[in-house]
């Protein structure tokens, strides 16, 4: 094993360092390409040599600027441990292939590995190095080149991978990558030449938002690396959120540098966020500054979801960060452990976080797999490449690369390995949660996993027994949200300008509900329901009519009754007195006819109460025209003979033979014929049937059943004739109004038609305005009023003179003016 100046004076046990080798310029010779070392590297020889890239310190030396020399001791400094143990699991990986009789038997596997010093500048001019055979290395007394690698593991970083495979490109070489997740390296287009044992950033971003969902984590905070990494990774996340009703209140990026001010301004924002929720996509240095400004400002309430590349870095996890930092929630590579990887126990030898340094592991049994389908190939099998088979000890690295891609075998440690169409491989996170032991250290609890792969369909599971929450939480879930979730009843109704998840809660108006909480529509009942006070439940709708069980219903029907037993009454005494002076002067049959049209109005009232029916909606129209016209005519009878006989003054003039009782009786049959034609027109042509209102338009928490006229003309026409009939009347009793008192009763029916006309013509507007079964008390009542105002008005004085005050009962007094 040749070595090139240290990784660090810590590991001069493993390597040495060596002086500078390399002249810069021959004397008195032209200038040729300088051919050197990187800060460091590690070579094996072997028949095909396996390169390599690890930060294994992360800075780099400025950059040289002049190009007349090579700078002398200029190394990269700050080192990486969990880096040294990557490049360590490399030389481990081969060694162990090396050993193995099987897998590649009669050919061994060198290694170039370098340090990339985590920049982009030394890690592209170490790969050009590599690929090109120009490093140089000392053995013994002389110096030596390396030869060109055939394939490259490594970039650790997605920013320093897409420079890397976009270079490569042009010479065909293959790379592996350990450890870049960026979502932008699943390009089989733009990086044909690119692999990875490192799941993309896309299925961890989709595991992380089925996390929140599943938590109900609705209001979130992203933080992110200012690199290609972090944009892709947020941007696969949003894309995953997006319709799912997580919303991000903030998303911050760590600024390159660490710039403080930009820092401590980035922090301030997560500090004053009602988001209890940060999901980061950050690098380890990145999270490394950033938790120290959060532990700085005193952060503690807040829940953190890591990414990989940092939930088990223990510079992060140091004792320091705990009070801010317990409970953190992360995905995490599948934990391995690796058998006979000791790395001696030395200061290096913490195996007991073997992710990253797995994938590494796979990565080099990935292509040894692929060297040996090489060595397998034969005329006539599967493992053609443009139809011959190609010379392991002489092949370009386009065809290595074709072996990559096809790769399907099982690791040593008994998982399934092979990479897609972008070069991806199958992903396995496990789901760890930041446990604080007694000591006060941080223990790493692996409290579920996220698979997928073929066959598994993305498998989630997550133990929420074993979880410690962040935030100062302890057992109790950390509660996220914007705005708190609308009860069922109200519907969400989003803040103007602010995310879906900020909404205010209003309630749903009559006949709709919800019966969800956090309903973002309200649901309209189905017709003949109606929403609850509560509106959560659609209710049938109650069928509203005036019922002879409501108290309105009763107290109509009582009222009716009573004016019908009163008017049968006052029949019965007059039929008892019809001999008497003041009955047979009142004209007794039309009286006895005025008194039972008065009982069948009184009675026609009942038909109006109850359930509406064919039969009940014909008749209670009908027998109320036919009913007040048959009153109304035998009132016009009385007070038109009456008029004519004290009108007339002529001698011989006998007017009174026209107005005999045949003839009244003809004028009232003839009167009341009328109304009986329009009524059984009405009847035929559109009768009068049962109706629901408010059914189809949901108007309000009732079905209102009623008796729809049927025809407007036909019910129009009935109160029209009663109307004109009425007035008529009204005018004859006016002309009779000043004949003797004792004789007729002009002025009481005047009264009484005064009455009467009042309460109709009230009547019209009450009814137009009165909801539901409320026009139908309003109709039964100008009923009753006006009848009840007939029979009072006009018999009430004759009743008081039969019974109480019967010595007025006589000729006499009758005739005495």
């Amino acid at each position: 094993m040749v070595l090139l100046p240290c990784f660090l004076s810590m590991a001069r046990n493993d390597f040495a360092p060596i002086d500078n080798p390399f002249p810069t310029q021959r004397e008195g010779g032209p200038c040729e390409l300088m051919a050197g070392p990187v800060s460091g590297s590690v070579y094996q020889k072997g028949d095909i040599v396996i390169g390599g890239l690890f930060p294994v310190h992360v800075r780099a030396p400025h950059p040289e600027t002049e190009f007349d020399s090579i700078r002398v001791n200029a190394t990269c400094s700050v080192f990486n441990q969990r880096a040294y143990r990557w490049l360590r699991t490399m030389v481990f990986a081969v060694e162990e292939i090396n050993s193995d009789p099987h897998l590649l038997p009669n050919l061994t596997l060198g290694y170039l590995a370098a340090d990339t010093c985590l920049a982009e500048s030394t890690t592209l001019s170490t790969a050009l190095t590599m690929v090109t055979g120009l490093q140089v290395s000392r053995a013994g007394d002389g110096c030596q080149s390396a030869p060109a690698v055939p394939v490259i593991i490594g970039d650790a970083r997605s920013s320093s991978s897409m420079v890397i495979a976009d270079t490569l490109g042009v010479f065909d070489v293959p790379m592996v990558s350990y450890m870049a997740s960026c979502v932008c390296l699943s390009n089989s287009v733009k990086y044909p030449r690119f692999f990875r044992t490192m799941p993309s950033d896309a299925l961890q971003a989709r595991a992380m938002a089925k996390l929140l969902q599943l938590l109900g984590w609705s209001w979130v905070g992203l933080v992110s690396a200012d690199d290609d990494f972090g944009r892709f990774a947020i941007q696969i996340l949003t894309e995953e959120l997006r319709g799912t009703g997580v919303c991000v209140a903030y998303h911050q990026v760590v600024p390159k540098g660490y710039a403080k001010e930009k820092l401590k301004s980035m922090v301030e924002t997560i500090k004053r966020s009602s988001a209890k929720v940060v999901v980061t996509f950050i690098i380890g240095q990145d999270a490394k500054a950033l938790m120290e400004e959060v532990v700085h400002q005193n952060i503690t309430d807040k829940q953190w979801l890591a990414n990989d590349a940092w939930v088990t870095l223990a510079a992060v996890s140091a004792a320091q960060n705990i009070p801010s930092l317990a409970g953190t929630l992360g995905f995490a590579l599948r934990k391995a452990d690796i058998p006979g990887l000791a790395l001696g126990k030395s200061i290096y030898a913490d195996v007991a976080q073997l992710r990253a340094t797995y994938n590494v592991y796979k990565a080099v049994y990935a292509i040894a797999h692929a060297i040996k389908d090489m060595l397998a190939c034969l005329p006539g099998s599967r493992l053609l490449i443009n139809g011959q088979c190609p010379d392991v000890m002489n092949f370009h690295p386009s065809e290595l690369s074709q072996y990559i891609g096809r790769v399907n075998f099982t690791t040593p440690l008994g998982e399934q390995l092979y990479f897609d169409e972008n070069g991806d491989p199958p992903a396995s996170f496990d789901i760890l949660n930041w446990h604080v032991t007694p000591q006060g250290k941080v223990e790493f609890v692996n409290i579920g996993y996220f698979v997928s792969s073929e066959g598994s369909g993305g498998r989630f599971h997550i133990d929420m027994d074993r979880v410690i929450w962040g935030g100062g939480q302890g057992d109790r879930v950390p509660v996220s949200i914007c705005s708190t979730p609308c009860p069922a009843g109200t519907r969400k109704a989003v803040q103007k300008g602010r995310p879906e998840c900020c909404f205010d809660c209003v309630r749903c108006p009559g006949g709709e509900i919800s019966n969800e909480t956090g309903s973002v529509d309200c649901i309209r009942c189905p017709a003949r329901f109606w929403s609850d006070s509560d509106n959560t439940v659609c209710l049938p709708q109650q069928v509203d009519f005036l019922s002879q069980n409501d108290i309105m219903g009763i107290i109509l029907s009582i009222v009716a009754v009573a004016g019908a037993i009163m008017t049968a009454a006052t029949l019965t005494t007059f039929l008892y007195y019809r001999n008497t002076p003041l009955v047979r002067a009142n004209n007794s049959e039309v009286s006895f006819m005025l008194l039972v049209s008065l009982k069948l109005c009184f009675l026609c009232a009942l038909a109006f109460i109850g359930r509406p029916v064919a039969w009940s909606c014909g008749l209670r129209h009908t027998l109320f025209g036919i009913s007040f016209v048959l009153c109304i005519s035998c009132l016009l009878s009385r007070t038109g003979v009456v008029l004519v006989a004290f009108r007339s003054t002529l001698p011989g003039e006998n007017l009174m033979r026209y107005f005999g009782p045949a003839q009244q009786r003809l004028g009232i049959s003839f009167c009341t014929s009328v109304q009986v034609l329009i009524c059984v027109l009405w009847l035929v042509l559109a009768p009068p049937h049962p109706a629901e209102r408010g059914v189809r338009e949901n108007r309000g928490p009732k079905i209102v059943l009623e008796c729809d006229v049927g025809s407007v003309v036909g019910f129009g026409l009935v109160l029209g004739y009663i109307g004109f009939l009425a007035c008529l009347c009204l005018l004859l009793a006016f002309l009779a109004r000043k004949l003797p008192d004792n004789f007729n009763e002009a002025k009481l029916i005047t009264f009484s038609m005064l009455i009467f006309c009042a309460v109709w013509v009230a009547f019209i507007p009450a009814y137009i305005s009165s909801p539901g079964k409320y026009s139908v008390t309003v109709e039964i009542f100008a009923i009753l009023a006006s009848s009840y105002g007939l029979l009072l008005c006009i018999f009430a004085p004759k009743c008081f003179i039969l019974l109480l005050r019967p010595e007025r009962n006589t000729k006499k007094h009758l005739m005495a003016r």
